[in-house]
């Protein structure tokens, strides 16, 4: 490229030399009265470096639009190489299991895509006070139960690995009467549920795993529907030894909305018996709807995990002291019962 030319005005020869030559413009900026104006052509010129007296152009090419339409660059693909890696790891048998049998990435592939839609779509769940549950470390949390079918403690443990930041597993402690049910058993397994037992509890505990108890048992998800949201006794409080002996924080959890998706009308106990079940619900569409009846209402929830109860003041002979145990209890249990009044005076509708 040429040096630009500096033209003074005050000269009538560079002036009608000026006019002569191809069309120019004047650049555009601030200029001291006095200093030369500064002309430079109009046309395609390669990139160079600028010197004291040189002035040049550098002609960029616009970057195109991105269509709105257009999918994530990559993401069907990433999306299919994983889910081939995940099947070869199946077939292979190149994965991981802890003692529990617990599949942490058959949980996060499958089963958890599996409860999602029910979380999101059917129940809309909301979520509150997550950033009560640590980030790292154990912790048991502590929740109310009910419902006929225990549905409550799936979607407090999908709440957990959605809502919180650092994507937390929850593993709860579960019935005797899960692990020897056919399918359900090897499921519970996947997802990190374990025997309700103080031994497995703090085994979980001293791992840092998230460990949810709901103490109410069978008393409490099959009560009827006359007593709903009404806590039963929370056993000889256990979850309170287990935790003072690990001196982890016990967080209450309040779930409102599940007492409402059977409403249980009655209990037929000598079937009951018959098969070996704590109660037989009888509920407005079970069993008179046969298979139908099995499918739950679609009511509204809310989990809200309460502020933690510290245990890690007080000293080790305290997981052996049965007036601290009970005093603790009473106090998860309360905490609990006032989140769940309070949440119902709140809620405007069952289902919206």
């Amino acid at each position: 490229m040429a040096d630009a030319k500096v033209i003074p005005f005050d000269d009538d020869r560079s002036r009608a030399g000026a006019l002569q030559r191809p069309s120019r413009r004047r650049t555009a900026g601030n200029r001291r009265k006095g200093e030369p104006a500064v002309i430079r052509e109009v046309q395609p010129l390669p990139k160079r470096s600028l010197g004291q007296d040189d002035v040049s152009v550098t002609h960029e090419q616009p970057e195109p639009p991105k269509r709105l339409d257009q999918p994530r660059e990559g993401g069907l693909e990433r999306r299919v190489a994983g889910g081939l890696a995940f099947l070869r790891k199946r077939l292979t048998g190149d994965y991981e299991i802890d003692d529990f049998g617990y599949d942490a990435e058959l949980t996060d592939q499958v089963l958890m895509s599996l409860l999602r839609p029910m979380f999101e779509k059917y129940f809309r769940v909301e979520v509150k006070g997550i950033e009560n549950v640590p980030s790292e470390g154990g912790a048991l949390i502590v929740a109310n139960h009910s419902g006929t079918l225990p549905l409550d403690g799936l979607m407090m443990q999908v709440a957990v690995h959605d809502h919180h930041p650092a994507d937390r597993h929850l593993r709860l402690l579960a019935a005797d009467l899960v692990f020897v049910l056919p399918v359900v058993n090897e499921l519970a397994r996947k997802l990190g549920h374990t025997l309700a037992c103080g031994e497995d509890a703090e085994r979980l505990l001293a791992q840092g795993e998230l460990v949810g108890v709901m103490p109410e048992g069978f008393k409490g998800v099959g009560k009827p529907f006359s007593e709903r949201y009404k806590l039963q006794r929370f056993g000889r409080g256990g979850f309170v030894s287990t935790a003072l002996r690990q001196g982890t924080p016990i967080i209450p959890c309040s779930i409102v909305g599940a007492e409402e998706i059977y409403p249980m009308l009655g209990n037929a106990k000598t079937l009951a018996r018959l098969l070996g079940f704590p109660y037989f619900p009888i509920t407005p569409t079970f069993p008179w709807l046969g298979p139908l009846g099995a499918v739950p209402l679609p009511t509204k929830w809310t989990i809200q995990f309460g502020e933690p109860i510290p245990t890690d003041g007080y000293p080790p002979e305290a997981a052996d002291d049965p007036m601290l145990m009970f005093n603790l209890t009473d106090q998860v249990r309360e905490q609990i019962q006032h989140t769940l009044y309070k949440l119902l005076v709140q809620r405007r509708s069952v289902f919206f």
